[in-house]
């Protein structure tokens, strides 16, 4: 196999240009005495409030708990109950589902939207029943759920809304950003995402006031101040340092969202091979943390990119519904779900990343034309 001229992800390459600034945000953090719950934190999640376009954020260990504790804060509330159905798309990461059955909640998958691979509005509506209370909106691969259809159903059923944009920072429709739509919404900074840390990190963003503090209040042992736990919480926190190298990434946000919006262009414009698929949906409107094209003969392609010098990731090869972990879950048939985890693959896509190369390698693929 060739060595990768075009590796999936450059972290290494990614982060250098942050390295000056990031040493001194590590000396002021180190020299400050403060590692956890300090400005660095507070000063992140006013910036990342402020970015997304709503009043409130709580920073949090991981996406993963992001999620897990919007859920809990609103069961806390008392706006869900052990039991209650949680509406999901079918083709998510299996964290979507797990913050949903560590709650006690029960997770109903539906099938998505075939041009957009995002959870279905009347998917969700053929999936009502007496016991739904929330839906959770993944917009995956850095693309919005169409929010407006989805809020007007949501709120005509009394169906709280949390969006998981894990993969869409500063992603937007109709001008407004990822994780300002919901009730409230769970980010994860994922080393590998469009805003990464250098370690995990997550966050929650709503305009609700109770659930803000509910969650940060979870998030550090239940506890609302010192010795003082009125729940039963969790260690779930930011640390200083990650904070810091966050801020220093969402000042430079814009630039590598628009890198990523060149490369797609050039995907869109120079991959012309039939054999592939291309992703659809507004080039400017989409955060592209991944290029996913289909082909009938996906892993024959990767084995091809892989020969030509060029990393690819499948995003994913086994839905949540066919893992062990989920094997008692009841579901109806899910065709386009596992048609997805069949034929899909992400290929580079970051500020730049070579995309000439890319096009080359796809383009020279032979295979059979797409069909649908």
């Amino acid at each position: 196999m060739a060595e990768l001229r075009v590796p999936f992800l450059d972290l290494r390459r990614l982060n250098a240009p942050f390295l000056p600034a990031i040493q001194q945000a590590m000396e002021r953090v180190m020299a400050s005495g403060y590692y956890l719950l300090g400005e660095e934190v507070a000063g992140f999640e006013r910036e990342f409030a402020a970015y997304c376009g709503v009043s409130r954020a709580v920073g949090v260990a991981n996406g993963l708990d992001a999620l897990t504790l919007v859920l809990r804060a609103w069961k806390e509330l008392g706006l869900l109950r052990d039991g209650d159905e949680v509406i999901l798309p079918a083709n998510t990461y299996i964290a979507t589902v797990l913050a949903v059955s560590a709650n006690g909640l029960v997770p109903v998958l539906v099938e998505p939207d075939a041009a957009s691979f995002n959870i279905s509005v009347d998917g969700v509506l053929k999936a009502l029943s007496v016991r739904s209370r929330a839906i959770i909106a993944v917009h995956l691969y850095g693309q919005l759920v169409d929010m407006p259809a989805l809020m007007a159903l949501a709120r005509e059923n009394g169906l709280l809304v949390l969006e998981d944009a894990a993969q869409a920072h500063g992603a937007t429709l109709d001008g407004r950003r990822a994780g300002s739509w919901g009730d409230a919404a769970g980010f994860s900074f994922y080393p590998g995402k469009v805003l990464g840390a250098m370690g995990d990190a997550g966050a929650v963003l709503t305009s609700d006031e109770r659930v803000a503090e509910v969650v940060r209040t979870l998030a550090n042992y239940g506890s609302s101040e010192k010795y003082v736990c009125p729940m039963q919480g969790c260690n779930s926190r930011m640390d200083e340092l990650q904070a810091a190298i966050l801020r220093i990434k969402l000042a430079a946000l814009e630039q590598e969202l628009q890198g990523r919006r060149d490369a797609a262009l050039a995907y869109r414009q120079g991959i012309v091979n039939p054999a592939l698929l291309p992703p659809q949906g507004s080039l400017n409107e989409h955060a592209w943390h991944l290029y996913v094209v289909r082909c009938q003969q996906r892993d024959r392609l990767q084995q091809h990119l892989a020969a030509a010098g060029v990393g690819s990731l499948i995003h994913y090869p086994i839905p949540p519904h066919r893992q062990g972990a989920y094997a008692g879950l009841g579901h109806g048939p899910l065709p386009l779900t596992e048609t997805l985890a069949d034929t899909v693959l992400s290929l580079p896509i970051y500020a730049g990343v070579d995309t000439q190369l890319v096009i080359d390698a796809c383009n020279s693929f032979a295979g059979p034309a797409w069909r649908a």
